[in-house]
């Protein structure tokens, strides 16, 4: 069961959000928070948190980042109204681990917390690849990041949205190889999870923009 908190200053966006979560058997609503400040009391320890940018009191943003430092384990989806690169950029180096448009299909927002949860891919990860595009090479390494030649391959499938076992396939190793190799990309480059490491990967410049696998 994945545990999911629901944060949105209109009564009626949760409403909305919880009717539509309740349909499936593999998601429950354990919380719901009408500011940034309730959202990260709420959302601590949860699994997956829905959270709304424009927010009173503390912002989605701020509040993303905070949850995510008292609580490492907890995905955050930021779902918004606003189209816009710079503000869905700003949430993923904040700490989402993707995002959603609230005028999205419902199945859309639904397979987003599944997603999120499993860890197991990018969410959009082409939309990641545009936005990131005016932010490639941008920022500097806090630390000497030092990835072997495989785990560049590794990380170059990563940005691309995906699972370990779409990798293992293209690279012709085992899925285990794959997860100690994402292990170790994680690690090196201090991401949370894989959205994060995609994020660094084009602000460090260690994957050109638009690349496809070969």
């Amino acid at each position: 069961m994945i545990r999911v908190v629901l944060a949105d200053d209109e009564p009626l966006i949760r409403e909305g959000w919880a009717a539509m979560l309740s349909l499936h058997d593999d998601l429950t609503v354990v919380g719901q928070a009408a500011d940034g400040r309730q959202a990260v009391e709420a959302g601590a320890g949860a699994d997956v948190v829905l959270m709304d940018i424009r927010m009173p009191r503390m912002d989605g943003l701020a509040a993303t980042v905070e949850l995510t430092r008292r609580s490492p384990s907890t995905r955050v989806v930021v779902v918004t109204t606003f189209e816009n690169d710079q503000l869905v950029w700003a949430a993923l180096r904040a700490g989402a681990a993707g995002y959603v448009l609230k005028r999205a299909p419902a199945g859309e927002l639904v397979e987003a917390v599944r997603l999120v949860h499993s860890r197991r891919a990018v969410l959009f990860p082409d939309a990641l690849r545009r936005i990131a595009s005016p932010h490639h090479g941008s920022a500097r390494p806090r630390r000497p990041v030092a990835l072997t030649p495989r785990e560049l391959e590794v990380l170059r499938h990563i940005t691309l949205g995906q699972a370990n076992p779409e990798i293992a396939a293209a690279l012709h190793v085992s899925r285990e190889t794959i997860k100690t190799h994402v292990t170790n990309v994680l690690d090196k480059l201090g991401a949370r999870d894989r959205t994060h490491a995609a994020v660094l990967a084009y602000e460090l410049g260690l994957i050109l923009h638009g690349i496809e696998p070969g």
